[in-house]
């Protein structure tokens, strides 16, 4: 079993979990590596960095090398990076305010989603593909429609910025996290607020694959019940 991980140094660490080793590393990226995503098919990764050229990198697990890019299209540094559920297109967020959908085969700019009023933190996918949402340092949460760009609706309610967001496995929920210390659990729907875990800043989250647990992270990990409560699994 292998982990990925982007590093200060600008580099990219394909790492195997058992011994921690470093198995390969991915040079190309001039400056600090924000976020990394494994593609569906485990066959590639996209990796975004602070990098003076706003660019997105896409790179082969087996060869190690760049197979596409560096995307560029964005004016200012690039934060987050996700795959679709097919694997047929990447979304990123920026410091320039708006989410771009690339093609994932040949790199193409698709759409450019603007709404947001400060930098985009976080950006994740629907299960089905059809919704894209997004966090940013202008507090809200935005949901958008995948195919055509339009803005569905603010998530209103953080106080501080929001630095991760998650869809729930059957595409039901989302989950935002801040340096408010909140988690807080939105309808995916109707954009109706759920739940809202407080005294925890998080960096992080993420469902378990039967969408029971949720993970939070700011230095340790917290596990919690996605299934009603929302009580927290000490581990």
């Amino acid at each position: 079993m292998r982990v990925v991980a982007g590093g200060q140094d600008g580099n990219v660490r394909i790492l195997d979990v058992a011994s921690g080793a470093t198995l390969h590393e991915l040079v190309g990226h001039t400056d600090e590596v924000n976020q990394v995503a494994v593609s569906p098919s485990g066959k590639l990764l996209a990796s975004s960095s602070r990098d003076r050229n706003q660019t997105i990198r896409i790179w082969s697990t087996e060869t190690c090398t760049t197979v596409l890019g560096p995307l560029r299209g964005h004016t200012d540094v690039v934060y987050s990076v996700a795959y679709s559920p097919d694997g047929s297109r990447i979304i990123s967020g920026s410091w320039d305010r708006t989410v771009r959908v690339w093609d994932a085969r040949t790199g193409d700019p698709i759409l450019t989603l603007r709404g947001h009023t400060s930098a985009v933190l976080s950006v994740a996918y629907s299960p089905d593909g059809l919704r894209i949402v997004s966090g940013s340092s202008d507090r809200t949460v935005r949901i958008w429609d995948a195919k055509t760009g339009q803005l569905v609706g603010p998530l209103e309610g953080h106080f501080g910025s929001v630095w991760c967001v998650a869809y729930s496995p059957d595409g039901t929920r989302i989950v935002s996290g801040s340096d408010d210390r909140t988690i807080r659990i939105w309808d995916a729907a109707t954009g109706a607020s759920i739940a809202t875990i407080r005294g925890l800043p998080v960096l992080s989250v993420a469902f378990s694959p039967d969408g029971k647990r949720l993970a939070s992270a700011l230095g340790t990990v917290h596990i919690w019940d996605a299934t009603d409560d929302w009580r927290r699994w000490d581990i």
